[in-house]
């Protein structure tokens, strides 16, 4: 799992492939509940989508330019695109369907589907 801090490094992520972002805080005990869980789900069923973590505390101008003003928020990226973004209610079980919807729907079309 990654640790992202700053625009130019999320950005850069983006592009090298799916990308799944949870901003979150040391003080959310959603966000710390779900982060782990999130990290086994993504190596479980989704391996090839990276998974990142941004400390809004820490990186509270990175969460503004995201427009993450609550927490927990989570953001898929494929292709540096925005696919996916759930904010502070949501289940594992939503985030499971969601992603594979959305990531199905893209491997469709890498193959030419």
């Amino acid at each position: 799992m990654l640790t992202l801090d700053s625009l130019d490094q999320l950005e850069r992520h983006k592009k090298n492939g799916p990308l799944l972002v949870l901003f979150g805080g040391v003080r959310c005990a959603v966000c710390q509940s779900i982060r782990p869980r999130l990290q086994r789900l993504l190596e479980a069923r989704f391996p090839e989508i990276g998974f990142a973590y941004v400390e809004c505390e820490q990186s509270r101008e990175l969460c503004a330019q995201q427009g993450v003003f609550s927490l927990p928020v989570l953001k898929l990226f494929i292709e540096g695109e925005l696919q996916l973004e759930l904010a502070r209610n949501f289940s594992l079980g939503e985030v499971e369907r969601q992603i594979d919807r959305r990531y199905g729907l893209w491997q469709a079309s890498q193959c030419g589907m």
